[in-house]
């Protein structure tokens, strides 16, 4: 089986030079479909890639499997970490980026799997826009994330996500050197404008590489 098939995923190229490719991780219920208009209201000439979870909880997609709200399955989470950066390592190659200017775009359950990508392969993503994030597991080594940026936007009044928890996710990344902007919505855990004001910014910051 090609890596490449490893996940159903649409792929639209570039259209500034020198802009970033962002990876889009839809939450639980979404597809390959769903965070398209956000990433080009965020950053309008990147390149995107947007891909489909390959588990199923009564019939909406997600990207690994849960026991329950808020407890994950660790070693299906493993394993579907590990078929993602599988997947991006084939992408990289059949789309021509770079990984060292690709940026996940992910919401609740695709922000979750992107943060576990970041703790277990730290080289497959330059950093990330992860909307309502908590930690997908504690690492027993710290990774190496010098050199990684990551922009945390959580809700204040988030029922999923306690604050501690978010802080939580926060502290593991910036303790492996990656640089850590935490940024807090007044609302819950759905996607809200200030989300998409505070991704507009930083992925702004982006949009040229360092000289």
């Amino acid at each position: 089986m090609n890596a490449l098939d490893l996940h159903v995923h649409r792929w639209e190229p570039a259209t500034g030079a020198d802009a970033p490719t962002l990876l889009l991780l839809h939450g639980t219920g979404g597809d390959e479909n769903d965070l398209m208009p956000l990433a080009r209201l965020v950053s309008p000439k990147a390149a995107v890639l947007s891909v489909r979870g390959n588990v199923t909880e009564q019939g909406m997609p997600r990207f690994f499997r849960r026991l329950s709200e808020g407890v994950f399955d660790l070693e299906d989470l493993r394993q579907r970490t590990a078929e993602l950066g599988e997947f991006l390592d084939a992408a990289a190659r059949r789309y021509g980026f770079s990984a060292d200017r690709l940026y996940a775009l992910g919401f609740s359950n695709g922000a979750n799997i992107a943060a576990s990508l970041l703790l277990s392969q730290p080289s497959a993503l330059a950093g990330g826009v992860l909307i309502r994030a908590m930690v997908p597991f504690e690492p027993d080594i710290s990774p190496d994330l010098h050199g990684r940026s990551v922009l945390l936007s959580e809700g204040r009044t988030d029922p999923l996500i306690p604050a501690a928890h978010a802080e939580r996710l926060a502290a593991i990344l910036q303790a492996a050197g990656a640089s850590v902007e935490l940024v807090w919505q007044p609302g819950g855990h759905a996607l809200a404008q200030g989300d998409i004001t505070a991704a507009s910014r930083w992925l702004s910051e982006r949009a040229s590489p360092a000289r």
